[in-house]
């Protein structure tokens, strides 16, 4: 398994001369008059990039490199830290699978721009949503009663990457239709960060506010409510997808069929992440899929457990 991180390289705008096999291994073929034809595509390495802050995509990330490479292919892991980036790669064909995203509302604007060039492999999950958050202690319910107590909160709504979808639902949508980007700001950095703070601040018993969404395993690890959202703001629930680079499913055929059956249900979705981030941690990912595997052997059609 290779881990190797693009970012710098897509910033660096060298994205379409990096030499990544991908799913697209052909050849040339030469016949008697000495001409040559190209061979048929072959697909023998999968890259999957994702982002291991957002452990949705940690999760699937590896639960796909164990089935893949049980169905015989080479996978490749490529980190990122922001979405765009991302789907950059994964429209320009350096990326083969984006195995974990928001295309149907956090990411539409992605997929506005580059949705010609991917290809929607199916979801695994229909019932994902974006949220704010407060401690349970906090005794307000909605989103509407943040108006008025900034000086509780500092002023702050703490947030995440810049670059995701969350951030811009939050501070293009929620925040003026609530009429409080007069009040607060929209503080972004990291995930990790994010959950420092809150973190921090539940062992403080101080108030805090901040962007989440579900299924995120943290929702569970602290003691924090959803904030009532009755304009909506913050969006349906949506599914997560599996998405691949245009083209994929006529290329890798057997490996699309296979990602196409995955459909996973909270509890299944939930143990999975448990496991992977949690019980097992960072190092010991395959180690986690294995054991969630001998637990749900059953989780979805097209499975493969040994």
């Amino acid at each position: 398994m290779n881990k190797r991180n693009l970012t710098g390289m897509i910033g660096l705008g060298a994205v379409a001369t990096l030499a990544l096999a991908g799913c697209t291994g052909a050849g040339d073929n030469g016949d008697e008059t000495g001409s040559e034809n190209p061979a048929p595509a072959e697909c023998d390495t999968i890259t999957l990039g994702f982002l291991p802050s957002w452990t949705d995509g940690l999760s699937t990330a590896y639960l796909l490199e164990n089935q893949l490479e049980k169905l015989g292919y080479t996978v490749e892991m490529e980190t990122l830290t922001e979405a765009g980036p991302l789907y950059t790669g994964l429209a320009q064909g350096d990326v083969d699978i984006y195995p974990s995203a928001w295309p149907e509302l956090t990411h539409a604007q992605y997929m506005e721009e580059f949705g010609d060039s991917i290809e929607d492999l199916g979801a695994y999950y229909d019932n994902a949503k974006l949220t704010i958050a407060v401690p349970s202690y906090v005794d307000i319910d909605s989103i509407e009663d943040l108006a008025g107590n900034a000086d509780r909160f500092e002023g702050r709504v703490v947030g995440i990457e810049p670059g995701a979808g969350l951030t811009a639902q939050t501070q293009d949508t929620m925040m003026p239709e609530y009429g409080i980007d007069g009040e607060y700001s929209l503080v972004t950095s990291s995930t990790a960060a994010m959950l420092t703070e809150l973190e921090n601040a539940i062992a403080a018993q101080e108030d805090i506010v901040v962007t989440l969404w579900r299924p995120f395993w943290a929702n569970d690890a602290f003691d924090i409510k959803d904030l009532e959202d009755p304009l909506g703001a913050m969006g349906e629930p949506e599914a997560l997808h599996f998405l691949g680079t245009d083209g994929f499913s006529e290329r890798c055929g057997d490996a699309a069929d296979l990602i196409a059956g995955i459909q996973l249900d909270d509890e299944q979705y939930g143990s999975l992440e448990d496991l992977v981030v949690n019980e097992y941690g960072e190092g010991r990912e395959a180690e986690a899929i294995e054991a969630w595997l001998a637990e749900n052997p059953d989780a979805f059609d097209t499975i493969i457990t040994n």
